[in-house]
């Protein structure tokens, strides 16, 4: 069977993430002690124990998660299955798939990420921006609503399933846009509990800086295809790499164009590596019935993953 892995970007980040599959599979604590020596603070502390409002930060929360899905990753490779197809990652998870394929090196990509989350915070004066999640419309009624505004930034940047789309920009374009969202024929807009409104033209500048970061760190060809968020596309040469990685910063997310790119590329089953089941819950808007999405947050799920490897 062909499959796929995916990794997970913000919002899917717990305090006790992967304490079950830690429990099992030790290589998950020593990735993140890994992750801690490389960074120069405390992550597995962080992971283990908390707090949430700190590791909820989002300096903080890349690092982790990207730590999280290498350390899910780790946990599948012990069992040396066949490779997968391809790769992709949400929005962050875009580094762990690099780093998965062997593009990327784990410690420079940890420190790459702490950097993005710190430029992104930065980028917009705390509570000018965020993000809102509308739900019920198709996407291009969606685009045309937002451009409809004309006092500010408002853009659709993650197209993450049919039917579900997030928006980013200034806090007043966002309300205007909730005021205005079930007029036009959504079932319902959900503001996002984050202060960054990622994936937009105000991250522009954030890309600017990030990019001369990128020049520094030594990409190499990934060994297994990356599918990349700027165009579903896989982007093998280093320079390629990071115009993809600096675009991402400030350009849309094309999940549900990823995922059929992915199963167009003869994937059935799908794993999610990393915590939670939010890849997981858009697959089933995405695919079919005949495909499977295994969140490797736990043992059981992973086992379920290699039966059907071996069928």
């Amino acid at each position: 069977m062909k499959y796929a892995v995916l990794f997970p970007g913000q919002g899917s980040q717990s305090v006790g993430m992967l304490g079950a599959l830690a429990a099992v599979y030790p290589v998950v604590t020593q990735t993140f002690r890994e992750a801690s020596a490389a960074l120069g603070w405390d992550l597995s502390r962080l992971v283990r124990e908390g707090p949430a409002e700190e590791l909820n930060r989002t300096e903080r929360t890349q690092p982790a998660l990207l730590a999280a899905g290498i350390a899910a990753w780790r946990a599948w490779q012990s069992h040396q299955p066949e490779a997968p197809v391809a790769m992709a990652g949400h929005s962050l998870g875009e580094y762990a798939a690099l780093v998965a394929a062997g593009s990327l090196p784990f410690a420079d990509a940890l420190k790459l990420v702490e950097l993005r989350g710190q430029l992104m915070q930065h980028a917009v004066p705390q509570g000018s921006g965020g993000m809102v999640a509308v739900v019920g419309m198709e996407d291009a009624a969606i685009e045309q609503l937002c451009a409809s505004y004309t006092g500010g930034v408002l853009e659709p940047v993650n197209y993450n399933a049919p039917g579900q789309v997030v928006v980013a920009g200034q806090s007043g374009a966002l309300k205007w846009l909730e005021d205005n969202a079930k007029a036009a024929g959504a079932r319902m807009t959900v503001r996002l509990p984050v202060s960054v409104p990622s994936h937009c033209s105000l991250m522009k500048g954030a890309a600017l800086e990030l990019a001369g970061r990128l020049t520094q760190v030594p990409f190499q060809n990934p060994v297994i295809p990356v599918l990349h968020n700027l165009d579903a596309e896989a982007h093998p040469q280093p320079h390629s790499l990071r115009g993809a990685l600096r675009e991402q910063l400030y350009k849309p997310v094309r999940w549900t164009q990823t995922i059929r790119a992915l199963a167009e590329r003869g994937a059935t089953l799908f794993l999610e590596c990393g915590p939670g089941r939010v890849l997981a819950g858009l697959n089933k808007r995405i695919l079919d019935r005949n495909t499977l999405t295994c969140a490797l947050e736990d043992p059981a799920a992973l086992e379920q993953a290699l039966n059907r490897i071996k069928e």
